[in-house]
C-alpha cells in the first residue's frame, strides 16, 4: 500500500508544483480581500476558473512534452520575433514585481511571528531562494518542492480552528447574491487574473522539458510517440490533482477570511500578512501562526517559479542554455537571469515603490499578456506542423478557448472598471 502511494505520488510533478505555486502571498492577498470585503459571495470565483485553469495548463504540458522545447521556444520558432520580443519582456517585468511583492509579505509575515526588519527578511528569503535554484540539482530540488506544497494545507487547518457556516458557504458557491458593481467586477477580475497567469504557462511546459532531460531515457513524445499513452494519462492526472489542490486552497482563504474578517466587519484587506495580523484577535493565535506560516511556505514555492519561468523565458527565446539540471558555468545566461529576477525583486523593496501597489501594475500586465499568449499556444497545440499527430483534442480545444475568452472579458471588464 505504501509502495503503490509512493509510485501514485511520484506521478505528481510539473501540474502539482505550478498549482500550488498559483497561491503565492500576492494570491493570498487577492483571495484574502475577496472574503473580507465580500465575505462568501465570490466563493464561486474560484470553482468556475478551475475547469479553466485545467484547460490552459493542459495545453502547455502537453506542448512540453510532445516538442520537447518550452514555451517561449515553440513561439520563436512559429511566430515573428517581435512578438516573441514583446511577450518576454512584460513577463519578466511582472515577474519582477511579483517576486518583491511576494518577498515583502514573506518579510512581514515572518516580522509579525520573530519580530525584526522586514528588509532584513526580505534579503535572507531572496539569497535562499536564489541560492537553493542555483546550486541544488534539478531533481533534489524538485522534490524539496513538492513537500513545500504542503505548505498550503496550513489554509485548510484555518479553516478547521474556527466556527464556519457551511451551509452559506454553499450558498455563496451555488447561489450567490452579489450587486455586479465596478468595486464587485475589479475582485473578480483580480481573482481570474491572479489564478490564471502566463508565468504558469511557461513554467509547466518548461518542467516537462526538464522532466525529459533528467531521464537519460526519455525524448519529446514526437521523436517517441509509444511512450505517448502513458506520459499524456499522467500529465492529465497531474493537471488536475495539481490545479484542483490550487483552487480548494483559494477557497479555503476566501471563506476563512469570510468568516473571521467579514464577519467582523474588517472589508479592506491589502497584503496576505494584514490579513494574517486582522485574524489574530478573532481566530486566535492557532489561526494567526497557521495563516502566517502558509505565507512564508507558499513564497519559498512561488518566488523559483515566478524567476524560473522568467528565466526559461528568456534563454528559449535567444536560444542560450537552461535548465535547473545544469551546472552554474554551463548554463551563465539562464542562472544570471534567475538572479536578475529574484534580486530584482528584492531591490525593489528597498526603493520608495510600494510592490504592494506595484503589484497592481503587475496584475495588470499579466491580464494583458495572458490572453495573446493564450491564443498563440491554442494555435500551436491545434498545428500539425507543431504538435504532429499529438494536437489537442476537441475537448481540451473547447475548453483552451473557453478559458482564454473568458480572460479577455475580464481584461475588458479591468479597463472597464479601473
Amino acid at each position: 500500500m505504501i509502495e503503490k502511494t509512493r509510485r501514485w505520488f511520484r506521478q505528481l510533478g510539473p501540474g502539482l508544483i505550478t498549482g500550488a505555486a498559483d497561491d503565492d502571498p500576492s494570491g493570498i492577498a487577492t483571495y484574502s480581500q475577496a472574503g473580507a470585503q465580500f465575505g462568501y459571495q465570490l466563493a464561486w470565483t474560484v470553482v468556475l476558473t478551475y475547469p479553466l485553469m485545467v484547460g490552459i495548463q493542459m495545453v502547455s504540458a502537453r506542448m512540453g512534452r510532445v516538442t520537447g522545447h518550452g514555451l517561449a521556444s515553440n513561439i520563436r520558432s512559429h511566430f515573428p520575433r517581435p512578438i516573441l520580443y514583446v511577450i518576454v519582456s512584460m513577463l519578466v517585468i511582472a515577474n519582477t514585481i511579483n517576486i518583491a511583492a511576494d518577498i515583502a509579505a514573506m518579510g512581514e509575515a515572518l516580522q509579525l511571528i520573530v519580530g525584526g526588519g522586514t528588509h532584513g527578511h526580505a534579503v535572507v528569503f531572496g539569497l535562499f531562494s536564489l541560492t537553493l535554484q542555483v546550486f541544488l540539482p534539478y531533481q533534489r530540488y524538485v522534490r524539496y518542492l513538492k513537500w513545500l506544497t504542503l505548505a498550503l494545507l496550513a489554509y485548510v487547518a484555518v479553516v478547521f480552528t474556527i466556527a464556519m457556516p457551511w451551509r452559506e458557504v454553499i450558498v455563496g458557491i451555488v447561489w450567490p447574491h452579489i450587486a455586479l458593481n465596478a468595486p464587485t467586477l475589479t475582485v473578480i477580475v483580480a481573482v481570474f487574473g491572479t489564478t490564471i497567469s502566463p508565468y504558469l504557462f511557461f513554467w509547466q511546459a518548461a518542467q516537462e522539458v526538464e522532466e525529459i532531460k533528467a531521464d537519460p531515457q526519455a525524448a519529446a513524445l514526437a521523436e517517441a510517440p509509444e511512450d505517448a499513452r502513458r506520459h499524456l494519462r499522467r500529465i492529465k492526472i497531474d493537471t488536475y490533482i495539481g490545479m484542483g489542490f490550487s483552487n480548494l486552497i483559494a477557497l479555503f482563504i476566501i471563506i476563512s477570511t469570510a468568516a473571521t474578517l467579514h464577519a467582523a466587519g474588517i472589508t479592506d484587506i491589502d497584503t496576505s500578512a494584514q490579513a494574517a495580523e486582522a485574524l489574530r484577535p478573532l481566530a486566535g493565535d492557532s489561526a494567526f501562526l497557521l495563516f502566517s506560516l502558509g505565507i512564508i511556505g507558499t513564497g519559498l514555492l512561488a518566488v523559483p517559479v515566478l524567476a524560473g519561468s522568467a528565466a526559461y523565458a528568456v534563454a528559449e527565446a535567444f536560444e542560450w542554455k537552461s535548465g535547473l539540471d545544469l551546472k552554474l558555468l554551463e548554463a551563465r545566461e539562464f542562472y544570471a537571469m534567475i538572479a536578475f529576477a529574484t534580486l530584482g525583486g528584492v531591490a525593489i523593496d528597498f526603493t520608495p515603490i510600494d510592490p504592494i501597489k506595484a503589484l497592481f501594475f503587475s496584475a495588470v500586465i499579466n491580464g494583458v499578456i495572458a490572453v495573446p499568449i493564450m491564443v498563440v499556444m491554442m494555435l500551436l497545440a491545434d498545428d500539425p506542423n507543431v504538435m504532429g499527430a499529438f494536437t489537442v483534442t476537441r475537448r481540451l480545444k473547447a475548453l483552451g478557448w473557453l478559458a482564454t475568452w473568458t480572460m479577455a472579458a475580464a481584461v475588458i471588464a479591468m479597463f472597464a472598471t479601473a
